[in-house]
């Protein structure tokens, strides 16, 4: 079997289909490879609810939940407790990512069909203080059609 496209991506999940995603909508044509069979397309999010992190969402607000990139980056903080030169980078990887969570993350994923289930829940749960280990607040989205 010969295959030939312009990217190829390893890895059906979520970063896998996302970085597809984007090439396929950029006009390149890109071949996706998993070693998993179909029905567990999405990667771990598929046993884990397919479950998204998402930022002062309109499901939140809804729910009476107070939420902010704010309060995000200091639960992050609290967890991951960069302190070191060499956590630079991840720091700033953690401060763009909670952006993306904050900002074009679930329109992004609602203009491919994504759906959330109306009640945000519990991922990794904290102590209840921003400055602490986990989140303080409901963050964990749950997608319509999700895996078992």
């Amino acid at each position: 079997m010969t295959k030939h496209a312009d990217v190829i991506v390893v890895g059906a999940g979520l970063a896998g289909l996302a970085a597809a995603a984007e090439v396929a909508d950029a006009g390149k044509s890109v071949l996706l490879v998993d070693q998993e069979p179909e029905q567990s397309l999405g990667g771990q999010a598929f046993w884990s609810l397919g479950g998204l992190f998402l930022v002062d969402s309109p499901e939140q607000r809804r729910m009476g939940i107070h939420d902010s990139p704010e309060l995000a980056l200091q639960d992050w903080m609290g967890s991951a407790q960069f302190d070191r030169d060499e956590d630079l980078w991840p720091r700033r990887w953690a401060e763009a990512y909670l952006d993306f969570a904050a900002g074009e993350k679930r329109s992004w994923l609602r203009q491919m069909g994504h759906r959330i289930f109306p009640v945000v829940g519990w991922a990794e749960r904290g102590d209840g203080r921003a400055d602490g280990h986990g989140n303080s607040v409901p963050r964990f989205h749950i997608t319509w059609g999700t895996g078992p």
